[in-house]
């Protein structure tokens, strides 16, 4: 409970700060549903949980730097900060931040804390030119619904299937577009003693739009087909344990044999099955 009480007070206090622009809080009212804090903690190996209750962010140890996954909304990045430091780490010593997707509930903080620890942001090809705008392009069906987030210079954009090693950790970026063009999922192997587990970050694959946009309009068809391929990569890749984006969307436990992200996959094609199916019949989200 005191843990919970000082991130809330922490979050309090940048909400109240109008002297830092990276850090004004964007959509408070809403984004608070996703600002539940949670204690910080290993999750596997060198991975760990930095994040809160609606929002992952994850933090790796490599030995040689630290690399941090995702960054939140603005208002949060006092108290991802402060988990980083309770599980005894220097924000220093965090040297790339990866992103997921480049929307203001994810990369929100991705500029002030690229500030305060010195590293550099990595991304996919697509949402790079979106994160340094610091708003989402004409081509995002989400677009009527997001605010503008602070513009995160000098982004290192990765191709899909590239690499990025960094002490003992080498980081695959999987490229996962749907939710935003640019979305990437990353993955990587997290050991413990002898026991070593293939983690994913995965990358919203949720079909959202305003009611107005109709994934059936043959416009549209090129967005569908890429969500398929989204959905068949998700499936196919390896994870011994996934870590969503929204924790909220984690499918939980799967049968035997099924891997959480196939199960994650499966959820999320079942949602823009179930979209489609209310275009048809005249309804909309």
């Amino acid at each position: 409970m005191a843990v919970a009480a000082g991130l809330l007070s922490l979050m309090a206090s940048a909400a109240e700060s109008g002297d830092d622009p990276l850090l004004r809080p964007i959509a408070p009212d809403f984004a608070n549903q996703w600002l539940t804090p949670v204690a910080p903690g290993r999750v596997f190996g060198n991975t760990y949980s930095v994040g809160f209750g609606g929002l992952s962010v994850a933090l790796i140890d490599t030995g040689e730097g630290l690399i941090l996954v995702d960054g939140a909304v603005p208002q949060a990045v006092p108290a991802i900060e402060a988990n980083i430091r309770a599980l005894g780490f220097r924000l220093e010593d965090v040297k790339l931040i990866l992103s997921t997707e480049p929307h203001y509930d994810h990369a929100g903080g991705l500029a002030a804390l690229a500030r305060d620890t010195g590293a550099t942001v990595v991304a996919g090809t697509l949402a790079a030119p979106v994160l340094a705008a610091g708003q989402s392009g004409a081509d995002d069906p989400q677009r009527p619904w997001l605010p503008p987030f602070p513009a995160v210079r000098d982004v290192w954009a990765v191709a899909d299937g590239e690499t990025i090693r960094l002490g003992s950790v080498t980081v695959t970026a999987l490229a996962t577009p749907g939710h935003t063009a640019g979305s990437v999922s990353w993955t990587w192997q997290s050991c413990e003693a002898a026991r070593c587990q293939t983690v994913v970050f995965a990358s919203s694959l949720n079909p959202v739009a305003p009611d107005e946009f109709r994934f059936s309009a043959p416009a549209n068809r090129a967005l569908v087909e890429t969500y398929g391929r989204s959905f068949a990569r998700m499936r196919g890749v390896p994870c011994d344990l996934l870590i969503t984006a929204h924790p909220d969307f984690h499918p939980g436990e799967t049968p035997d044999g099924t891997s959480a992200c196939a199960a994650y996959a499966e959820a999320a094609e079942a949602r823009l099955e179930a979209r489609l199916h209310r275009e048809a019949s005249g309804g909309g989200a």
